[in-house]
């Protein structure tokens, strides 16, 4: 069930649930943090939660501080327990099931069908209550660079997490090393798994420095111009030796997205 008119004119919802699922490397994570902080800028109020129990590296709460500095509530585990890896669901995730006017309610949830998992525990709480449920879908990436592979990690997810997906977003790179003729390969592949599978492409990812570029006119979807804030922890090392004054995140101006 959507949160969504049939009218709705903006990619990014004002409020309420939205849950971002994706198979390891999709970029999902990016993504989610994108979406808070864009969404936070609108006005909205945001909480995120960590629901990533798959990859220890590349997950939400890396980026905490960057977030609660924009105002957005990290819903973590606390002390010791936030570098876990267990699948430790607390008591404030159930709260943000059905977020309060205004409110929006933000999932990163763990890449693949096991950890989509997770969520089927929600889906008693829910009741017939509106949700999104986004697939992340990375052309590039093993198991989702063709439509049969896509169509069979939607089929993976949705019968793990006990949820229907409601949308996909080609988020389809290469890191450092993305062109636009890759975006443009993943809003096609993107295309024909929504016309296959029955559900609309939601938006289409482009880095800051690429999201102008002429090429991507081409597409028939909003394009979301994101920003890299998720390192591995070995790059964040890096950094760190590199300027050991500087904060391991901090506010920064944001962009604005292309919409149509």
């Amino acid at each position: 069930m959507s949160i969504y008119g049939a009218r709705a004119t903006d990619f990014l919802p004002s409020g309420g649930l939205v849950m971002v699922v994706g198979n390891y490397g999709s970029g999902k994570t990016e993504v989610a943090v994108n979406m808070a902080l864009r969404m936070s800028e609108r006005g909205a109020g945001v909480s995120i939660a960590d629901l990533d129990i798959v990859n220890p590296y590349f997950r939400c709460r890396e980026a905490r501080d960057l977030m609660e500095a924009h105002g957005i509530r990290v819903v973590i585990p606390p002390g010791a327990q936030v570098s876990g890896d267990l699948p430790i669901i607390l008591p404030e995730i159930k709260g943000m099931l059905r977020p309060a006017e205004g409110r929006a309610s933000i999932f990163d949830v763990g890449g693949d069908p096991v950890g989509a998992r997770v969520l089927s525990s929600f889906r008693e709480h829910l009741d017939g209550a509106p949700y999104e449920l986004w697939q992340v879908i990375n052309s590039r990436r093993p198991f989702t660079g063709d439509v049969a592979g896509c169509l069979r990690m939607r089929a993976e997810i949705e019968e793990s997490s006990r949820l229907k997906v409601t949308g996909l977003i080609a988020n389809s790179h290469l890191v450092g090393e993305t062109t636009t003729e890759v975006i443009l390969e993943g809003h096609r592949l993107a295309r024909e798994v929504s016309e296959a599978g029955k559900v609309p492409v939601v938006f289409v990812t482009a880095m800051a420095e690429l999201a102008d570029s002429p090429e991507l006119d081409a597409i028939d979807a909003p394009v979301f111009r994101i920003e890299r804030r998720m390192l591995p922890p070995w790059l964040r090392a890096c950094d760190e030796r590199e300027d050991p004054t500087m904060p391991a995140a901090r506010p920064v101006p944001l962009g604005r997205a292309r919409e149509f």
